[in-house]
Formats: structure tokens, sequence, C-alpha cells
């Protein structure tokens, strides 16, 4: 298997900080695609702004380096134009669930066959430890020196209400697991979200390794039913001494793209011929 992963490794090695929880993500980003023996040519890695957003960078995929919280409509349209690409978005969740919090509600709804993996500190790591959406109330940060007094983003019962057809938290510290959930996200069909508790060691002293190690529990282990969704919701609401990870839910619904085979004649996007200037002045004119 490890020679499987080396050949998604790119010539640039990350930069986080030592012991950063994204170095378990990307491990598990690039065990799933050897597992699926995806060629690096056919995959699309988009990211936004953030230490997560760096991933594309480190891997031999394609990769889109997009703005604060647009990453998702940017993968989107890639997946509608060319939907034999296999689409990943990585970010986090300040910019997911915060600046990004629109597209990622109405993303849910169109079910885009895309897979997004959120790396979740519960905490801005980049702009060096203010609060994030994520941030559990009472934490002492940069911008909260009396502790948070929001309560925190539940993105997995935002995407169960929401829509997304496949829900799954992994832990960054079992980089084997978090690879099952995200293999699984990229082989479903729909919108997936892969949310991931991955540890700031720099700016988040309360959320560690051995905070999570202590709380975290696999649903399966329990036997789970991720068709259920009434089951899944209250699941999404278990934060405390015990922490769920694992599927939440899956569900089966067309895709976005499928709505879309009719309008482009069952061709791709890029199969199209691009418009001649004719065209294109006539097309300009329905404008005036």
């Amino acid at each position: 298997m490890e020679a499987e992963i080396r050949l998604y490794r790119g010539e640039v090695p990350p930069d986080w900080c030592p012991a950063c929880g994204d170095f378990g993500v990307l491990n598990a980003i690039q065990r799933a695609l050897a597992e699926l023996k995806l060629d690096p040519k056919d995959v699309l890695i988009v990211s936004g702004i953030g230490c997560s957003s760096n991933l594309p960078g480190f891997t031999t995929t394609y990769g889109f380096h997009g703005i604060h919280g647009r990453a998702i409509p940017v993968a989107t349209g890639a997946k509608l134009a060319n939907p034999n690409l296999t689409v990943l978005v990585t970010v986090g969740d300040g910019d997911c669930y915060g600046i990004g919090m629109g597209h990622f509600i109405h993303a849910m709804r169109r079910n885009p066959d895309i897979t997004v993996i959120v790396m979740n500190n519960q905490v801005y790591g980049l702009t060096t430890g203010q609060a994030s959406p994520t941030s559990m109330k009472k934490h002492v940060t940069k911008s909260t020196p009396y502790g948070v007094i929001d309560d925190s983003v539940n993105p997995i019962a935002l995407a169960i209400t929401g829509g997304a057809t496949y829900v799954a938290r992994g832990f960054s510290g079992d980089p084997v697991h978090l690879a099952q959930l995200i293999k699984n996200g990229i082989i479903h069909k729909g919108l997936a979200l892969v949310d991931v508790f991955s540890p700031c060691v720099t700016f988040n002293k309360l959320n560690t390794y051995e905070w999570f190690r202590k709380r975290i529990y696999k649903l399966e282990s329990i036997g789970h039913d991720p068709t259920n969704f009434e089951l899944a919701l209250k699941r999404a609401f278990e934060f405390g001494d015990k922490i769920p990870i694992g599927l939440f839910y899956k569900t089966e619904k067309p895709s976005y793209e499928e709505y879309f085979e009719d309008i482009y004649n069952g061709k791709p996007l890029i199969n199209h011929d691009f418009p001649k200037k004719e065209q294109i002045i006539e097309i300009m004119k329905e404008f005036y």
C-alpha cells in the first residue's frame, strides 16, 4: 500500500506545524485515492483559504486554490463541466462553516457529486488563534479573552437536515478509519461531507489529540443504522463526554449533474464545441 500511496505525494512537502492534524487528513486522502486506484489526472482537489487549504499543493492530482469560502461553488462548476472528474474539496471550519456557510447549505440541497472534507480544528489557525464557528462555548481564544459566548455550529446536524446524502465524521488521529470514510464518500453518488476533528497543536490547547481520544467512539461499534434519518440526527447532537465518529447518515437521490444530462444532450460540457463568434453575438443579444 505504501508504494501506491506514494503515487499521490507531491514534490512539495507539507509545511504545517509539526503534529498538525492536517497531516493525518492528507495521509487519509492519499490512502483513499490509492485504494480506489484513481489516476491522479482524473482527480481535482479544490480548496479555499486556511492552513487546511494548502493541501492540494502537497499532492500529484489537479488542484485549485480558491478564495476564502468559495471552494464549494468552484468544485460544483468543475463537476458540472466534467462529470468524469473525481472532485474533492479540502477546507477548514472557518472557511466552510464561517464565510462559506451560504455555499455549504445550498450545496447540501443541490447534491453535486463532490466530496467535501473539512479539517475542523475549532479555531482559526492560519490567523493565529481566533474563535471559529465550531469553537466550544467558554473557549478562551485571542478574539474571545472572556470565553466564547456563541453556541457552536453543528455541521453534522446541518448537513443531515440540509439534504446531504452522505454525512460522516472522522478523526485525523486515526487516518486508516478516516481513509475509509473518505473512500466511501468518493464512491457515493452525491454530496459527501466528511467533517474531521483535526487538532491545531499550536493555537488550540483545549481540543487536543488526548482530549478527543478520551471521548470519541465509532458509530459502527454500536451498530448504528446510517439509513435512519431520525437516529442520525439524534447522534449528531451528541457532543460532550462521548462524541461519535463514523458514518452518521446515507441516502440515495439523483446528483446535481444528472439533471443536466438532457441539457447537455448526454455529452459532458467540456466535449461540446466552443461557440463561434457569431453564436456568441446572438447569445449576447438576448441580454440587450
